[in-house]
């Protein structure tokens, strides 16, 4: 795969005639070097499909196979850090081993991707979130995965919360009484957003106006919490613009399984592939692909995961494609919407565990 033509491809650009048929060719060399590199994978594609299946298509795994199984395409040697998935105490997670060139490669498309909703101009950070959390034995979690990641399109870094989940009020009023007339950066755990900072600050008596004029805020994480108690994404951004002024709201949709490749929101409310990746509705009776408008199981696919077999995945997430190369917003590429869970599958967002 050559990395330095890939990572130059117009993110938003490309048709659906000009982006699959590069996409599949190196979706097809990428689960080949995995077949070839990985023991496990190999002997699951065996067993499933009696031997390679590349030459008209990718079988995807399972995301719940990471739970277990260490599933590697590379020398112990080469280990440079394995993050888990969100999880309670009780709940199994999925363990992704990755060295430091995958490493590299999943900054560098984040990066590229985030920068088209931010700007290229790093911005004043607020986080929702208490700062131990990437430097507690769960640093290599997914939040703090996450944070981690999303630091990087910041400065003057501010964590809104103290490690009991309580508002840190001093730092929250002394970061919009610095920043309130220029852009800022604001980033948290959906749930987290909503229960301990937005709610939070509608109870806290407090003199303070939070007029921001120009945010942006990213989140994204498990929606369970707050589907059980009633509040749409649309109910999110409104109590957010609210509280906070002028903020532009962008849900995105991603998971520890194939870290770097996210799924933004428009403007519009659809989550947007990225050139490097591709979604598949399947049907939840037999996984033939749906069409669109019909709900089923999210597939993704992506040409990051280069140190574990995590290529193409069966989600335990349901969504439905909605179009490609036609959103109103003037992006190319599939556009489609998260649903929610699986019926019988773990609550495992980010923000989830955390409630």
């Amino acid at each position: 795969m050559d990395w330095d033509k890939l990572i130059e491809l117009p993110i938003y650009q490309l048709n659906k005639a000009d982006k699959m048929p590069i996409f599949n060719e190196h979706l097809i060399q990428l689960a080949q070097h995995h077949y070839q590199q990985s023991e496990n994978y190999r002997d699951i594609i065996n067993f499933l499909y009696q031997g390679s299946v590349f030459e008209n298509e990718v079988p995807a795994l399972a995301v719940r196979l990471f739970k277990h199984h260490l599933l590697k395409s590379i020398n112990d040697k080469d280990i440079f850090k394995i993050t888990t998935s969100s999880g309670t105490t009780s709940q199994q997670v999925s363990r992704i081993v990755l060295d430091k060139e995958n490493i590299s490669r999943q900054q560098k498309i984040l990066v590229k991707i985030v920068q088209q909703w931010l700007g290229r101009k790093r911005l004043p950070m607020l986080i929702i979130d208490h700062p131990n959390v990437i430097k507690d034995k769960f640093s290599y979690s997914a939040r703090g995965v996450g944070i981690q990641g999303l630091s990087l399109f910041g400065h003057h870094h501010t964590y809104a919360l103290n490690e009991d989940m309580t508002l840190n009020m001093n730092a929250i009023e002394e970061f919009f009484e610095k920043y309130t007339a220029e852009p800022v950066f604001i980033f948290g755990f959906t749930f987290i957003i909503w229960q301990y900072f937005i709610q939070a600050l509608k109870k806290e008596k407090t003199k303070a106006q939070f007029c921001l004029r120009n945010a942006t805020l990213l989140h994204s994480g498990g929606w369970k919490k707050l589907q059980e108690q009633a509040v749409s994404n649309q109910e999110f951004t409104a109590q957010c613009q609210q509280v906070l002024g002028k903020v532009n709201v962008h849900n995105f949709y991603g998971m520890v399984e194939q870290t770097g490749t996210i799924y933004v929101e428009c403007e519009l409310g659809y989550l947007h592939c990225p050139v490097w990746s591709d979604v598949i509705i399947r049907s939840k009776k037999d996984l033939t692909p749906e069409k669109n408008g019909v709900e089923g199981i999210i597939q993704v696919n992506s040409l990051l995961p280069t140190s574990y077999p995590g290529h193409a995945l069966l989600t335990e997430d349901l969504g439905v494609l909605l179009g490609e190369d036609d959103c109103a917003c003037g992006r190319k590429g599939k556009y489609f919407r998260v649903n929610g869970r699986l019926a019988k599958a773990e609550v495992r967002g980010c923000s989830d565990t955390q409630a």
